[in-house]
């Protein structure tokens, strides 16, 4: 049986990087805890890359080889899993599956896209209403089931104009995907990084300070995006014609009311929802933690006389394997930081360049790594820890560069594979979506622009909101 071409390049980089790294005499520097976390590292990154295996289960394998080995211990592994950015993502799932079991999704839609007249006032208005939801429902994958119905709602309406009904199912995704920087509990990988930052730098970024830093990049993007999309998926003459969707037709894909009075339940559900963020945006007046108030909101939504949504069932849709997944690379982080392995991969990196020919070079290579690393969150883990410890090295805010880093790795739509919401959107049984070819013509204008929005932010607009290029 031949094997896949990519797993058997995986196989010999990891092989030879372990041989290299076996032989004593071979970088007098590293200690024995160092070279072991390296080792580890380097298979898991290679079986990421190379190999079908679940990302959950490499990183657990990945945690549990550090933990016996003896570079971290037992208690720095479990007690990631009592993180509380963990707990953060836990509750804010709670509460997506109660606002999703009132339809208050439904309603928002009609309401935002009904006001729609010309093809570009569909496509920024929905993209305003997609960057919304990230506040609602943490993760893309998530987020993308919920927006699901809403398209098929329009590509019905749209049915006799084919060009828009593509490029509304290219819009989806891209939008989904750029804006979920907008918020601390928009990807997992932003957790990793926030964990990351604290075990390797000492600097806390809250929901707060991400939020100022993230929702102005998150709308700038995803209005651009929308117009990329736009331009290189549609004619002239199909931006021209009017168009109009009705809250009847969003409504026949909808088994929740979209228009007329709201339920109790949809009252009790919009009021928790605004206190709870309303409540994440003041932490710096109230000083209390974003998961706590996570936690109070979701016990408040799960209990019997006002919540909407029963707790066991609420708690099906935790995807627990990720949280799972993100505790096991919290550990490798603090592995990596704590042996002195990141501080010695990084070590021989030229000093003399800029801090802003550093950051150029870290988005990059962040905004190229989804073509070799699928999974969002397995970005983060490769790439936060070696540029935190770049940066210090550097003499550039640790905080830009781990930012910088992570928005710009939230650019995945090159393939169909590259991230849940383009898969999810690029196969709808009965409605015509992109193709691979529709993919690459999109990211060859996209890549480089998003990239270069994320550098213009990281030199000159995040320094105006408290976070300096240099330290």
């Amino acid at each position: 049986m031949s094997l896949n071409p990519r797993l058997t390049a995986a196989l010999c980089v990891a092989l030879s990087l372990c041989a290299l790294l076996a032989v004593p005499g071979n970088f007098p520097g590293l200690s024995g805890e160092a070279r072991l976390t390296l080792v580890v590292f380097a298979l898991a990154t290679c079986a990421w890359i190379g190999t079908p295996i679940d990302d959950t289960y490499i990183a657990l394998g990945a945690g549990l080889a550090l933990t016996v080995t003896g570079v971290i211990s037992s208690d720095t592994l479990f007690g990631t899993l009592g993180d509380s950015t963990v707990w953060l993502l836990i509750c804010a799932f709670v509460l997506a599956a109660a606002v999703a079991r009132t339809g208050l999704a439904g309603r928002a839609a009609a309401f935002l896209v009904g006001g729609a007249r010309t093809v570009r006032q569909l496509t920024h208005l929905t993209t305003a209403a997609l960057v919304v939801t990230a506040f609602a429902v943490p993760a893309t994958s998530g987020r993308a089931a919920l927006a699901l119905p809403v398209f098929l709602a329009l590509a019905k309406a749209l049915a006799d104009r084919r060009r828009l009904v593509v490029m509304l199912a290219l819009l989806f995704p891209t939008v989904i995907l750029l804006s979920a920087v907008a918020t601390l509990i928009g990807a997992g990988a932003h957790l990793i990084t926030v964990s990351v930052l604290w075990e390797a730098a000492g600097e806390r970024v809250g929901f707060t300070e991400w939020l100022l830093l993230g929702l102005p990049l998150a709308v700038v993007s995803s209005h651009l995006a929308a117009e990329v999309v736009l331009l290189t998926t549609t004619r002239r003459a199909d931006r021209a014609g009017p168009v109009h969707i009705t809250a009847e037709e969003i409504q026949r894909h909808s088994d929740r009311p979209v228009t007329g009075p709201w339920t109790q339940a949809e009252k009790r559900c919009a009021l928790l929802l605004a206190t709870v963020v309303a409540l994440w945006c003041s932490e710096p007046l109230h000083r209390v933690s974003p998961a706590m108030v996570a936690l109070i909101g979701a016990v408040v939504a799960a209990s019997p006389a006002l919540g909407t949504v029963r707790l066991k069932d609420a708690l099906k849709t935790v995807p627990w394997s990720l949280l799972l997944f993100m505790a096991a690379t919290m550990a490798m982080g603090v592995a990596l930081a704590e042996s002195g392995a990141a501080q010695w991969l990084v070590g021989g990196l030229p000093s003399a360049v800029t801090p802003v020919v550093f950051l150029a070079v870290v988005i990059a290579v962040s905004t190229a790594a989804h073509l070799v690393l699928q999974s969002r969150s397995a970005r983060s883990s490769v790439l936060v820890p070696l540029v935190v410890a770049a940066a210090v090295g550097a003499g550039v805010n640790p905080v830009a560069a781990a930012l910088a880093s992570t928005a710009a790795a939230g650019f995945c739509h090159t393939l169909p594979a590259s991230a849940k919401p383009v898969t999810l959107f690029a196969d709808i049984p009965g409605t015509p979506t992109y193709t691979p070819r529709d993919l690459l013509r999109l990211s060859a204008v996209l890549a480089p622009l998003t990239a270069a929005l994320v550098l213009l932010f990281a030199v000159a607009v995040w320094p105006l909101l408290g976070v300096p290029v240099t330290r």
